[in-house]
């Protein structure tokens, strides 16, 4: 199974994507559920998807799930980067 499916398999024209030289994936959260509830997990903590893309998965997880960030354009779609760098990039001297 796949979780991912690039744009070109889609038909999609050349100038709707944003990079056409590179290949481009759409991520497939509704698969990703599926693959999550046949491994039998339970308990599921989203790290910030797009929040459509959340809403997806929130309606086909079968355990309870927890949305820990959503994602944002301002740390360039990585909304755990804050975290991530806040020993090297906020602070004057690291924890």
């Amino acid at each position: 199974m796949m979780d991912n499916v690039s744009k070109a398999t889609l038909g999609l024209e050349a100038r709707r994507l944003r990079k056409p030289a590179n290949p481009e994936i759409m991520c497939n959260p509704v698969l990703q559920a599926k693959i999550m509830n046949e491994a039998g997990v339970e308990l599921n903590v989203l790290p910030g998807l797009c929040v459509a893309h959340d809403t997806l998965a929130v309606r086909f997880l079968e355990a309870p799930t927890h949305v820990l960030a959503v994602k944002d354009r301002m740390p360039g779609n990585n909304p755990l980067a804050a975290l991530r760098s806040s020993c090297s990039n906020y602070l004057k001297t690291p924890v």
